[in-house]
């Protein structure tokens, strides 16, 4: 194919899946080169080494792209997968992504969620322990009914937990692959899979056909904390690819939350580690939307309560005081009330509002916000 009949977006397929060249100087070239890919393909091999990282093996990969790259090949892979291959300039690209020293300059992606709430990273260890399962599981579904969108890996142990977590609840969740989006491993989360990428996303860096090794896990756990707002480790050994994942929301700039467990399994030895260095000891959610500090309009909206089942206060109605029930009803609508408000509102003292609200805060119907004020969870 002649270089002036390529697309953009066919320009930014082949140079995401050549070899030879990262994505660091990709980003270079494109910088170089305007932001415009299809300039790349007409620059001169001079032109080419003179960007500060390409080198002669790098040039030769561009100039004589088909020798590499099968254009016709992938396009019909990619129609028949359903899937579709997206630049950092559609709308699909996380958005948190675009903020990284690396990002990819494409992604492969099956599913039609545009990422359009902010996603939390659950990541750890393959050889999993029932309550990392468990805790995983239920952050995942807790988080994603609360309207984040759970991001993982799609391996076995926690981030498998992590995924179903999400679902369980109708909520949203990614999956970022090692490997080609049309190799599924392990290949007995075929199903999970398939759930992911009718109700969320599953996205990939690399070609078709590409199997999994070292670095692309590196690479994959690169994409994991950078798209997030944060990342929780859920029990991993020291040496474990979860704290690849926690090293590079380090240097991304990202939230890093740990999960403590007992200190004689070697599965949580990661995961001390980490507290010691620095990162949040994770009890609960709470934990995360206090260091989230999302304020207004920048918390995202929880899911909406499915019909015919029954909400959290209707399930403890008859088990609330009449003062905490009055106290409750303050908030309908989605009101945020500090203790003077709602002193006001419910003819209640100061100190019996505060004394209440710390019962309703323990059977997680309201929540303190970073400002001061309340809001009800139910």
């Amino acid at each position: 194919m002649a270089h002036d009949s390529l697309t953009e977006r066919q320009a930014f397929m082949i140079l995401n899946d050549l070899p030879n060249i990262g994505p660091i100087t990709l980003n270079r070239l494109l910088t170089e080169f305007g932001g415009d890919p299809l300039k790349i393909f007409t620059a001169t091999k001079r032109q080419l080494e003179a960007v500060r990282g390409v080198g002669p093996e790098t040039s030769a990969s561009v100039l004589a792209w088909e020798q590499h790259f099968n254009l016709a090949r992938e396009e019909e892979r990619l129609a028949q997968a359903g899937a579709s291959f997206i630049t950092a300039r559609d709308a699909g690209y996380p958005r948190m992504l675009k903020e990284i020293h690396d990002p990819p300059i494409g992604l492969y992606r099956k599913g039609d969620y545009l990422f359009e709430q902010p996603c939390i990273a659950l990541v750890g260890s393959r050889r999993t322990t029932l309550y990392g399962q468990a805790t995983a599981k239920k952050l995942g579904a807790e988080l994603a009914r609360l309207g984040f969108c759970v991001v993982s890996g799609l391996a076995r142990g926690i981030d498998t937990a992590a995924h179903e977590g999400a679902l369980s609840v109708g909520g949203k969740t990614a999956a970022v692959l090692g490997t080609g989006i049309d190799i599924i491993y392990p290949s007995e989360n075929l199903g999970l899979y398939r759930r992911i990428a009718e109700s969320g996303a599953v996205l990939a860096e690399f070609p078709f056909g590409r199997k999994a090794d070292r670095q692309s896990f590196a690479m994959r756990n690169r994409i994991v904390s950078g798209m997030s707002d944060a990342v929780v480790v859920i029990e991993s050994d020291v040496d474990g690819g979860a704290m690849i994942t926690a090293r590079f929301a380090g240097e991304q700039g990202r939230l890093i939350f740990a999960v403590p467990g007992r200190i004689d399994q070697p599965s949580s030895a990661g995961c001390h580690q980490l507290i010691r260095d620095g990162a949040t000891l994770l009890t609960g959610v709470d934990d995360i939307l206090n260091e989230l500090s999302y304020l207004g309009g920048l918390r995202p909206s929880a899911i909406p309560q499915p019909e015919g089942q029954p909400s959290v206060l209707e399930q403890l109605q008859g088990k609330l005081t009449p003062v905490e029930a009055k106290l409750v009803e303050c908030f309908r609508g989605g009101a945020l009330l500090g203790i003077d408000d709602l002193a006001a509102a419910s003819d209640l003292s100061a100190p019996e509002v505060s004394a209440t609200l710390m019962s309703l805060e323990l059977k997680k119907l309201v929540t303190k916000r970073a400002d001061g004020t309340f809001e009800a969870r139910v």
